[in-house]
């Protein structure tokens, strides 16, 4: 009986503002024309890496599918969050939370390691520029892209699997715009260190080593420049790898800024901190993916002559 009980949940409630209704209009707007700036930026990107001869090369490559993984990321998780903005109810399936928990963490996963594979485009461009084309050849960089996204979505799985398999014994409110996997955890009545460790241990592989990868290449590429005996040179060599410096600094900045922030120990700035928590995950989930197009358009002299010469021949042909 009491493993019936604890089976029994079968869709979860997301509080989401429920308790600021007045914000939740507000929200809803702001959230949607950030969701249509990320659609239209990274679809504009993913367009001309295609259409345009000039940018078909890894570091286009890559950033193609960083842009088509910003689209699918927000994809499945901000139309639900605009909707319950409007419902009164706002509940998802237990298997519909799966779904986005599975789909949430794989993409983060593999945005990890794109980055990390862009790192290294950058290092053999810069520091083995002569070699490029061979270290970077096509039958490489496109088996690096997949192998990416197979890692990110073979990480979600073990995670997800783990999760789903703990009983949940009634209550359902998820605390979370989303099905924020730590979030489902909570409510959990069994013990979940095995869920903790394996995510510690995901953790150390998709960010970790990541971010070491990317360090050490940055500083082998600071080194290769600073030995060009001309500024220009050095300008044009730094460019080359500006724009996905930034888009690293912006993406793991702002994962320091949600998990490194102080927490409240005042019991009354419960609620608010709760709600401030809530609230820069989400705008997190939507900061990287709006400006990744924006960095790669405004830094990228390639990008923007592409844009301009597709704008100038859609022109032409009417």
């Amino acid at each position: 009986m009491e493993a019936s009980n604890q089976s029994a949940v079968t869709e979860f409630v997301l509080l989401g503002l429920s308790a600021h209704p007045k914000l939740e209009k507000t929200f809803f707007v702001l959230i949607l024309s950030m969701y249509l700036v990320i659609l239209l930026g990274n679809g504009v990107l993913i367009l001309v890496t295609i259409l345009d001869s000039r940018l078909h090369t890894p570091m286009y490559f890559f950033l193609g599918n960083l842009s088509f993984l910003d689209i699918c990321y927000t994809t499945f998780s901000i139309p639900l969050v605009l909707d319950g903005f409007l419902t009164p109810r706002k509940t998802i399936s237990f298997s519909g939370c799966a779904m986005q928990m599975f789909l949430s963490f794989a993409m983060g996963a593999t945005e990890c390691v794109l980055l990390g594979m862009m790192a290294f485009d950058r290092y053999v461009a810069i520091c083995n520029p002569l070699r490029y084309p061979v270290v970077m050849s096509k039958a490489v960089y496109v088996p690096m892209a997949i192998s990416s996204w197979v890692a990110g979505g073979a990480n979600s799985l073990v995670q997800i699997s783990l999760a789903v398999q703990l009983p949940f014994c009634g209550d359902n409110v998820i605390n979370h715009f989303i099905c924020e996997i730590l979030a489902v955890l909570k409510l959990a009545c069994a013990d979940i260190s095995i869920n903790v460790i394996s995510m510690g241990v995901a953790n150390v592989i998709f960010l970790g080593v990541p971010v070491l990868f990317i360090f050490v290449s940055y500083i082998f590429i600071l080194t290769t420049i600073l030995r060009i005996p001309s500024a220009e040179g050095r300008k044009k060599a730094f460019s080359t790898c500006s724009a996905h410096l930034t888009v690293v600094v912006v993406f793991y900045g702002t994962i320091l800024f949600m998990y490194g922030k102080p927490k409240s120990k005042d019991p009354l700035g419960a609620d608010k901190q709760d709600l401030s928590d809530k609230l820069i995950s989400l705008f997190y989930g939507l900061l990287t993916p709006m400006l990744n197009p924006i960095i790669y358009s405004l830094r990228n002299k390639d990008v923007k002559t592409a844009v301009r010469y597709l704008v100038a021949q859609k022109r032409f042909t009417q």
